[in-house]
C-alpha cells in the first residue's frame, strides 16, 4: 500500500512496504501540528539519534519567520521551509531543546545564513526509520534513515557544484558554543553544546559527533560568523555576514560555526553522509558509527530500521476496526518507544548523572529522557506490561541516577536534572514496577532514595522544595513562593501512598503506617460546605478567598494550580476514589460531579491530572456505562490519522498512552495500583504477547462481542467466568487467557 503526500497540497502520503503486517499501520505524521510535538524523523526504538527535518526557523520570503527558539519541536506539519537535518532531538516535549547537529544540502555557492540557504520542501514521506523529501530551490532529493547511535543521509543532487553544509550555530536548544574539526576531505567531527530545557536546571551538556561522506569532496572549509575571526587565507570575507575559511583544517570554536563539503556531481549523483553522535566523546561518536555501519549502504540501515520497528509492534495484534484505527493504535505504539531512549555507546559508557563523568555498563542499556511527571501515569505500566525489559532497564536507570546523584530523577535529560513540573513522580514508576513482579533491581537503594526524597527538609532536597511545611502540617500552603501549591501536593500524596505500598510489599509496616496516612492530607484542600471540591488553602489555614474554581482554563495562571483549574485536580486523588466518594457526599453526588466535568466541557484532554476522570465511573456500580460512553467520545473527537491527531503535547508517549490503552479497553487509573479499569475496546480482538521471561502466561486475549448499537457493557466474562467487576487485575493478565466483553 503507497500512500504519498504533498506538503503543499496538504495531502497526507506515507508509503510502506507490503512485505510488512505492521508498519504499515504507524503514520509519523500524526502530532506534528496542534502542538502534539512530535515529527516524522527517522529513529528505530529508543534510539540515541534522530533524524529529524527541522522546519520552524524563518525565511527571508516570510513561509515562516517565527524565532525557532520558543519552538519544543524542531519541525511541524504546518511549515515548509527546510533548513536541514538535525540528529539529535526530543519527540513530544513542552520545551525547546537539543534539534542540532544539523546537516543540510545545497547547490552553487556556499551560504552559511540559515534563513537563505533554507528551501521549500515537498513530496514529504515518511515511515518507520525513513523519512525523505525534495527541495525545490535545490531539486535535491534527501532521504534519510538510522540506526540506534548513528544517523544516515542520502542526498540526489542535480548536475553541477552540491553542497553539504554542518551547521552546529542552529537548533533548539537555549546553550549556545561549539567546537568543529575538518578531518580531511570526507570526514569532519566535533561536538556542539545543549541545555536549559524549560530553561531550569544546570543542564548543559555536549553532544559529540562524527560525519563521513561516501566520496572525497573538491572542496571544503569552515565558517563563523562576522565579526569574529580574521585568518590569512579567508575565501570570502562580507558574504552573509559570514566569514568563510577554504581548506581549514585547525579546530575552531564559537557560537555561530559550521563546516561545508563541495562535490562536482553529475545528474542524480547521490551523496551519502553518516553521522555517530556520543554525549561521551568524539572518539565514542566514531565507535558507534564504526559499529553500527560499516559500509555506506543506505538501503540496509532503511530495511534493518524498518524490521526493528515490526519487531517492536509485533507485541500487540489487533483484529477488526478501521485502517484509520489501526493506524492511530500502531503509531501510538510507535511513539511510546521513542523515549526514553538509551544514552550509552556501543562500549557501555555513558554521562553520569549531574556530572561530566564517565559511567559505564556492561548488560544492559542506560536510558534518559524521563518526563517521569508525565509518563508516571500511564505509559510506565504500559511498558510494564508489554515491554518489560525495557522497563527494567528504565528502572534500573533511575536507580543509577540516584547512586551517582544522591537524588532519583524528576525530568532527567541527558544526564542532567531539570527540575521541571511537580512533585516527586519517580516513587510511582518505581513502586508500579516492583508490584508488577519485576523486581530484578535494587530495590533496597530504590527505598532508600525514596525515604530520603520524602523526609529531608526542603534546605537540603533537590527535589521536594516544599517539604517542611507538608511534613508539619499535611500540606503545602498558597504562598507567593508556592504559587502552585495544591498541584505539588496533590503529586506529593500520590507519591507518599506509592512510598506507603511498597513499605507494605517490604514488610515495613510503620513506614506504611505513616506515608499512607500522609498520602490522606489531601482531605485538608476539601471544601466540604461551600464548593465541595479541591480548594487552595493559606497558611493559616483558611480556604483561598475570593476562589474561582474556573480559573486556570486554557493555561492561564491560576493560585494554587499548575496548568490547569481546580476542576482539573479536584479528581487527581486517584489513590483513594472510596475517600473522595464519601468527602463529595456519597456516589450519586460524586457521579453527579464527574459527570459535570464532561457535561460542561470543564475536562482537559489535552493536559495529564485528568487523564484519567473518564475511567472514575467505574468505582460506582451502575454508572460504569458513562465512563464507556465518555472513553468513546473523547478516543473519537481527540484522535485522528492526521498531522493534528493527537490533543497535545504526546509528552514522551504519554498521549500516545492513553490512546493505546483506551483502545484496548483498559486502563491503569492508578499507578501502584494494580488494577485495570474496563471499557469497550475499538477492536474485536486485541492480543498481547507477554514476555514468558517474567511472566507465566503466553499470551492474554480481550475480545469484543459488540452489538451494532455498542452503548454499553452487558458482560464481562474471564476464562468462562463472569467477572462481577470492571476492574481487571495485573495478575489476571498476565497469567494469560481471554477477557470477554459483550455489549448490548
Amino acid at each position: 500500500m503507497k500512500k504519498y503526500i504533498l506538503l503543499k497540497y496538504f495531502i497526507l502520503i506515507f508509503s510502506i512496504a507490503p512485505a510488512q503486517e505492521l508498519v504499515q499501520f504507524v503514520n509519523p505524521f500524526i502530532g506534528t501540528t496542534n502542538f502534539g510535538a512530535t515529527n516524522p524523523g527517522a529513529i528505530v526504538p529508543q534510539g540515541m539519534v534522530s533524524v529529524v527535518p527541522f522546519n520552524v526557523t524563518g525565511s527571508d520570503k516570510n513561509t515562516y519567520d517565527k524565532d525557532s527558539r520558543w519552538w519544543s519541536t524542531p519541525y511541524s506539519w504546518d511549515n515548509s521551509y527546510f533548513t536541514g537535518y538535525s540528529h539529535v532531538n526530543l519527540s513530544g516535549v513542552g520545551c525547546p531543546e537539543l534539534g542540532v547537529i544539523l546537516l543540510m544540502p545545497t547547490t552553487g555557492r556556499i551560504n552559511a545564513n540559515i534563513k537563505e540557504y533554507g528551501s521549500e520542501m515537498s513530496l514529504q514521506n515518511a515511515t518507520p526509520g525513513y523519512y525523505s523529501c525534495k527541495l525545490d530551490k535545490y531539486n535535491i532529493l534527501t532521504e534519510v534513515s538510522a540506526t540506534k547511535r548513528s544517523g544516515i543521509n542520502r542526498f540526489t543532487f542535480p548536475k553541477g557544484q552540491s553542497n553539504v553544509l554542518i551547521d552546529l550555530g542552529n537548533g533548539l536548544t537555549n546553550e549556545s558554543g561549539a567546537y568543529i574539526q575538518v578531518v580531511g576531505n570526507n570526514e569532519v567531527e566535533g561536538y556542539r553544546l545543549t541545555g536549559s530545557f524549560c530553561y531550569q536546571g544546570n543542564s548543559e551538556r555536549p553532544v559529540f559527533f562524527v560525519a563521513r561522506f561516501n566520496k572525497p569532496a573538491n572542496e571544503f572549509g569552515v565558517w563563523k560568523k562576522m565579526p569574529e575571526m580574521k585568518a590569512e587565507k579567508d575565501w570570502s570575507s562580507t558574504n552573509n555576514k559570514f566569514k568563510y575559511y577554504k581548506k581549514f583544517i585547525q579546530p575552531m570554536a564559537g557560537d555561530s560555526i559550521g563546516a561545508w563539503f563541495s562535490f562536482d556531481t553529475q545528474n542524480d549523483e547521490q551523496i551519502i553522509v553518516q553521522v555517530g553522535i556520543s554525549y561521551v566523546s568524539i572518539e565514542n561518536a566514531r565507535l558507534n558509527l564504526d559499529t553500527e555501519q560499516i559500509a555506506f549502504d543506505f538501503d540496509k540501515v532503511k530495511r534493518e530500521a524498518e524490521q526493528s520497528w515490526e519487531n517492536t509492534l509485533s507485541k500487540i495484534k489487533v483484529e477488526g476496526g478501521t485502517d484509520n484505527q489501526k493506524t492511530i493504535f500502531y503509531t501510538a505504539l510507535y511513539h511510546m518507544n521513542i523515549h526514553p531512549n538509551m544514552i550509552n555507546d556501543v562500549n557501555g559508557e555513558y554521562p553520569l548523572m549531574e556530572s561530566f563523568g564517565i559511567g559505564k555498563n556492561e548488560n544492559r542499556n542506560r536510558y534518559t529522557v524521563f518526563s517521569l511527571w508525565d509518563t508516571y501515569r500511564n505509559f510506565h505500566p504500559f511498558m510494564s506490561l508489554v515491554y518489560p525489559d525495557l522497563q527494567l532497564d528504565m528502572v534500573n536507570s533511575m536507580v543509577d541516577m540516584y547512586k551517582e546523584s544522591g537524588w532519583l530523577p524528576k525530568w532527567e535529560l541527558n544526564g542532567k536534572e531539570t527540575y521541571t513540573m511537580n512533585g516527586d513522580p519517580a516513587f510511582p514508576v518505581i513502586t508500579d514496577t516492583y508490584l508488577r513482579g519485576l523486581t530484578d533491581f535494587d530495590i533496597n537503594t530504590a527505598y532508600e532514595a525514596m525515604i530520603k526524597s520524602a523526609t529531608t527538609p526542603e534546605k537540603e532536597n533537590k527535589i521536594r522544595s516544599t517539604n517542611d511545611f507538608y511534613l508539619k502540617n499535611g500540606y503545602v500552603p498558597l504562598t507567593e513562593k508556592y504559587d502552585n501549591s495544591v498541584s505539588v501536593a496533590l503529586e506529593y500524596y500520590i507519591a507518599d501512598w506509592n512510598l506507603g505500598q511498597l513499605a507494605k510489599a517490604l514488610n515495613k509496616n510503620s513506614d506504611y503506617q505513616i506515608f499512607n496516612n500522609q498520602s490522606l492530607n489531601y482531605m485538608k484542600y476539601f471544601d466540604k460546605k461551600e464548593f465541595k471540591m479541591i480548594r487552595p488553602k493559606l497558611s493559616d489555614g483558611t480556604f483561598l478567598s475570593p476562589f474561582n474554581p474556573m480559573q486556570g482554563k486554557n493555561f492561564e495562571p491560576a493560585p494554587g494550580f499548575h496548568e490547569g483549574t481546580a476542576w482539573n485536580y479536584t479528581f487527581c486523588v486517584q489513590h483513594d476514589i472510596p475517600g473522595l466518594i464519601k468527602l463529595m457526599g456519597g456516589k450519586k453526588m460524586f457521579t453527579q460531579t464527574l459527570q459535570k466535568v464532561f457535561t460542561d466541557s470543564l475536562f482537559d484532554m489535552t493536559n495529564e491530572p485528568d487523564m484519567h476522570y473518564p475511567f472514575l465511573f467505574n468505582y460506582v456500580h451502575g454508572e460504569e456505562w458513562r465512563a464507556q460512553k465518555e472513553v468513546n467520545s473523547l478516543m473519537h473527537y481527540y484522535f485522528k490519522n492526521s498531522p493534528g491527531g493527537l490533543p497535545g503535547n504526546d509528552d514522551c508517549g504519554t498521549m500516545s498512552a492513553w490512546i493505546a490503552f483506551s483502545m484496548m479497553g483498559l486502563y491503569p487509573v492508578c499507578p501502584g495500583d494494580m488494577d485495570f479499569a474496563i471499557t469497550i475496546p475499538v477492536f474485536d480482538k486485541v492480543t498481547i504477547k507477554l514476555d514468558s521471561k517474567y511472566y507465566p502466561g503466553k499470551t492474554f486475549e480481550i475480545i469484543t462481542n459488540k452489538s451494532k448499537k455498542q452503548e454499553k457493557i452487558k458482560e464481562i466474562i474471564v476464562e468462562g467466568k463472569a467477572l462481577n467487576s470492571f476492574f481487571i487485575s495485573h495478575k489476571q493478565i498476565i497469567r494469560g487467557g481471554k477477557l470477554e466483553i459483550i455489549t448490548n
